[in-house]
């Protein structure tokens, strides 16, 4: 098993730097705000021929009377106890503070391996900038950089080598469906990501947008291994404007949605579909991601909330028909069985092999049941065979004359019918039409008489 490091410290230390640059991605939001993370965040970090996870948390505000900080410091005692040891980071800019002293009682009395960070000591003589901190009392403390680079991998020498015995090897991620829980805030994406996972591992609170990262979470289930990412609520452009922080949010869900192999789009029964929602689920649909649709809150609708529902996820998402809809009540648990289920069969579908001769005898098959419209004045279309181009969304290759005359909503009867012959449910599917060109046409003799010509002349000079 990787050893395990929690980054632990007070609101806007630097710790989503540092863990950004141990995992040597930008998978946490790193603004200059207190309090953007929230939730605890895995990643992985490698150190020459070893590596670890490391665990992001949110800033501990010792005495505070703000609910929202009380369950961050929750989230963050969680990932104390996962943890095999405990970074402390501190800012050396701003000096040994109060909190600085609460947290380092708490976390002697725990007993962990604890290392002290003094970062953002860039300019600064490292003795320096480490020295008041001694008084921690949690042996000598080391200044880093986390926005540079300086002194991190000293860090990680010391908090690892007494794990240096438990060599393993680095981790490469085998594939396994990733998936992104998306919606607006408030519809209850946490709780359902909690429900799946049976723990309490994701802040939820009765306050809109209390997720304001993509969190990842490693998950398995009777054998089977996922990734879920719970997102930020997407707001409405304007209600956006002006918060940095949500900003942010909003460009790590996008991000979330197009790293994905299956989005879940979260929806409120009680609010029924908004523009919104359609907004969101047109993102996923533009990004070819597979989705599965789950209208939360459906035990707290009445008979008047549910027939509201219906009509609108067929009026306002009817561009998901091809789509799996779940009623589900995250809170009670009740219809959450079915989620995984959903994001297996979706998976399965954008991930399918397609032979060439099966997508070929399946296109005879289609134009035999209803041709290609002819246009007047023009050739009609012929379509020869079909092959696939791609997957995660699959896309289906037809090769024939002609074919830039075929219609759009020919091309959508042909997406129904490969669907339907494939079972290709959950998943968007893209048709690409290729014409192709007569090899012996006169501009291809024209083009090959002048290289005959060259080759001729070439023989007699040499002769």
């Amino acid at each position: 098993m990787k050893p395990v490091v929690a980054l632990v410290g007070r609101p806007n230390v630097g710790k989503s730097t540092l863990f950004n640059r141990l995992t040597r991605r930008r998978d946490a939001i790193v603004v200059d705000v207190p309090g953007v993370t929230r939730d605890r965040h895995y990643g992985e970090a490698t150190l020459g021929r070893r590596s670890c996870i490391v665990i992001d948390t949110g800033g501990l505000e010792p005495d505070t009377g703000d609910p929202i900080y009380a369950e961050m410091a929750r989230q963050t005692e969680q990932a104390i106890v996962e943890a095999d040891a405990v970074i402390l980071v501190a800012d050396a800019r701003a000096g040994l503070a109060p909190g600085d002293r609460v947290i380092a009682e708490k976390l002697r009395r725990l007993k962990e391996r604890v290392a002290v960070a003094v970062n953002k000591s860039e300019g600064m003589e490292p003795e320096t900038a480490a020295a008041e901190f001694h008084e921690l009392g949690l042996g000598r403390p080391l200044a880093i950089s986390a926005a540079h680079g300086g002194g991190v991998s000293v860090l990680m020498e010391r908090v690892l080598q007494p794990f240096a015995d438990e060599e393993t090897p680095v981790y490469r991620e085998g594939k396994h469906p990733r998936v992104a829980f998306v919606g607006r805030p408030n519809v209850g994406k946490s709780t359902l990501v909690n429900a799946l996972l049976g723990e309490e591992r994701l802040l939820t609170y009765g306050e809109p947008g209390t997720t304001r990262d993509a969190i990842e979470v490693p998950f398995e289930r009777g054998g089977r291994r996922y990734t879920l990412v719970d997102t930020a609520g997407l707001r409405k452009r304007g209600k956006s404007h002006g918060a940095e922080v949500e900003k942010f949010s909003i460009v790590k869900t996008l991000q979330a949605i197009e790293a994905a192999n299956v989005a879940v789009l979260v929806l409120d029964a009680l609010e029924g579909i908004s523009e919104q929602d359609a907004h969101v689920a047109g993102f996923i649909l533009e990004r070819g991601r597979a989705v599965v649709v789950a209208v939360n809150k459906w035990d707290a609708a009445d008979r008047a909330a549910r027939e509201r529902a219906r009509r609108e996820l067929a009026w306002k998402l009817g561009f998901l028909g091809f789509a799996d809809t779940l009623y589900l009540s995250a809170k009670s648990g009740k219809g959450v069985g079915e989620v995984l289920r959903a994001v297996d069969a979706a998976y399965a579908a954008a991930m399918a092999k397609l032979s060439t001769p099966k997508l070929t005898r399946a296109l005879i098959a289609a134009v035999e049941r209803q041709m290609p419209p002819h246009r007047r004045g023009y050739a009609r279309p012929k379509m020869r065979y079909a092959h696939q181009g791609g997957s995660n969304p699959p896309r289906i290759v037809i090769h024939g004359n002609s074919l830039q005359h075929v219609t759009e909503a020919y091309k959508r009867y042909l997406e129904g019918w490969f669907r339907e012959q494939f079972r290709l449910s959950g998943t968007p599917l893209r048709i690409e039409l290729r014409t192709g060109r007569n090899p012996y046409g006169g501009g291809a003799r024209q083009r090959q008489a002048p290289d005959r010509r060259a080759a001729r002349g070439g023989r007699r000079r040499r002769s």
